[in-house]
Formats: C-alpha cells, structure tokens, sequence
C-alpha cells in the first residue's frame, strides 16, 4: 500500500482534510492500516491515532440500516418486498397515496421516487417529528438516491423490534453514542453554535435524537475493517441474505452503489466491486473478485463543510491500492 499511503500523507500535508484513517483488509484476514494528522483542528489540536470514532454519516445506511433489514428478512419478520404500509400502518392515513405502496427492496436500492432530502430539522424534534414524517404526502417522481427512504426504514426498524435505534446491539467499534474525548470533530456548526465532536453532524439525524436509518452511526477504523472482513468472508449475514444484496438495481445494490464510471473507488476497480461514501469525509469500497476491501475515513467537515471534492482522492487512493493488490 506504499503508494496509497503516500497520496494520503501528501494530502494531509497539504492540508485537504485535517486527519486520515486508512485501511486495507484481505479476505485471508490480513490487514493494513495507516492513522494521520488531527482528530481536531480547533478550538485546540487533538492527534488522530487508533480507536477515534468517526461520524460515519451514510455509511449508516449499508454498515446499519441495510444489515438490520436484510437480518429481518433472514428471521420471517419481513419480505423485501412487502409494502412499507404493512408494517407502519401511519400510511394508511395517506389513503391512495402511492408511498403506501413502496416496498423495502425499493427504499434500500433508492428506486422509490421519494426526495433525496428535506430539511426536517425544521418541522419539530423527537417522536413529534417521526409522527409528521409518517403522515406527511411526499412528492414522488423520478428515483433518485434518498436520505428519507432510509429514514422511513430506521422508523421501521424501531417499530417492529420495539426500541429505538441506538439500543440495537453493535459489534465492536460501532455505536451511535461515541464517547466525545475518542470522537473526531466535524463542524463548526452555525445552527448548533459549537464545533461537533461526539454527535452527529447530519441536521436531520440530530432532531430526531441522534439516531437514524440514513446517519447517526459512528465508527472506528477498526471496526469499519471488521464489517468489511466479514462480507469479504461471507459472515457479515446468511450467504442468501448477501446474494441477494449484490442484485443489480440499476447504478446500485440493495444499499450499495456499484461501480460505474466517475465512482470514487476508482477505475482500477473489478466489475464486482461496490462501496458507499458519507458526506462527513467517508468512504469504504469492497472489491470481492479480488479479495480485498478498503476504508477511507476522513473529517473533511472540519471546522467547515465548504471544502474541494474528494473524489480526486479517493479514486487515486484506490486505483493505487488496486494496482498494487491486482
């Protein structure tokens, strides 16, 4: 990984994201990994090292709410594709609205037609704000890749298993309730007045209590590789569960995107590969005809969002990983 490291130490040098988790895991169970740079910039430097929890933003979606789906599947409590009204029944409200009739497999793959956002931060907090959600007549048109399906999927998830999201069970090094002093900033936030460090960064996950289908979940790079090794190894769910995820849905899988031209995992990638990226600075990328997948986490947030692309470097960093692997 010589020159994927070197990309990543000439970034943080030049001061394109203050700090980097980087990792690589084999499917042999070998792995490497790389720690640089700042957990935090300001109001006082704080160095990144081993065991820092990243926002990992919507990464929640296929690390969190995909897996808690499929797991549903797997023990009878559902079918992809069951209407999204036969288990929240606030729909029924809706009469002939046609989001009674969107299914799971649709929310996870983002063919439903729903908006990609909302600023539901702005309409209430809590419960109150879940109530609103439920009933609310959501415009749908053309698909388009959507933080609210998998929001309706997180109130799904809390629903039928009778608590709420951050009381699921996590492996080690995932958890929606970081301890701050391990936690890496992300921004200066206007609305909240304070730098974020320790919860979450996206609006919409914050007023709902910190927990979400689309965002909320944190990470260490350790724990991120320990998913990556486990769907590399085929333990991550019930090797039925994970065939079925890697269907092609269009541009993307059941909570996946696939590779396609102008992705961030770069064009060295097999045909197989698939990944996802959050808006904090995050990335991971699995590569299964090769063996091998790999985690970028980054506070590119920090202190502000308004920061160049990272899609430059993400697709250099994997396209030097791939050569190096392949």
């Amino acid at each position: 990984m010589q020159r994927a490291k070197a990309l990543l130490m000439e970034a943080v040098s030049r001061g394109v994201v203050p700090g980097v988790a980087f990792g690589a895991v084999f499917a042999d169970g070998r792995r490497e990994v790389l720690h640089l740079g700042l957990a935090q910039a300001e109001p006082e430097a704080v160095p990144l090292g081993a065991g820092f929890y990243f926002d990992l933003a919507s990464l929640t979606k296929p690390l969190f709410t995909l897996k808690e789906v499929l797991k549903g599947v797997e023990e009878g409590l559902w079918d992809l594709d069951d209407p999204l009204s036969a288990h929240l029944p606030d729909l029924l409200w809706l009469k002939d609205h046609p989001l009674k009739g969107v299914t799971l497999r649709a929310l996870l793959a983002h063919t439903s037609g729903l908006p990609a956002w909302e600023a539901l931060y702005t309409w209430g907090r809590g419960e109150d704000l879940k109530a609103r959600i439920l009933q609310h007549p959501w415009p749908m048109g053309e698909p388009v890749y959507s933080d609210i399906g998998f929001l309706l999927l997180g109130i799904l998830l809390e629903r039928v298993r009778g608590r709420p999201l951050e009381a699921f069970p996590l492996p080690p090094g995932l958890t929606f309730r970081p301890p701050r002093e391990r936690s890496v900033a992300t921004e200066r936030c206007p609305w909240r007045g304070r730098v974020l460090r320790g919860e979450v960064h996206d609006e919409n996950a914050f007023a709902l209590g910190g927990a979400a289908g689309h965002a909320g979940l944190f990470g260490t790079l350790e724990g991120v590789l320990d998913e990556l090794l486990a769907i590399l190894q085929g333990r991550w769910l019930s090797r039925a569960a994970l065939e079925e995820m890697v269907r092609p849905h269009g541009e993307r899988l059941l909570g996946w995107e696939r590779k396609r031209p102008g992705w961030h995992g770069g064009s060295l990638a097999s045909e197989r590969a698939f990944g996802h990226t959050g808006f904090t600075g995050v990335g991971v990328w699995v590569d299964p005809e090769r063996g091998y997948a790999w985690a970028l986490l980054t506070n590119a947030v920090h202190p502000t969002r308004h920061r160049p692309s990272l899609a430059p470097l993400r697709r250099a960093v994997g396209n030097a990983l791939a050569a190096e692997v392949a």
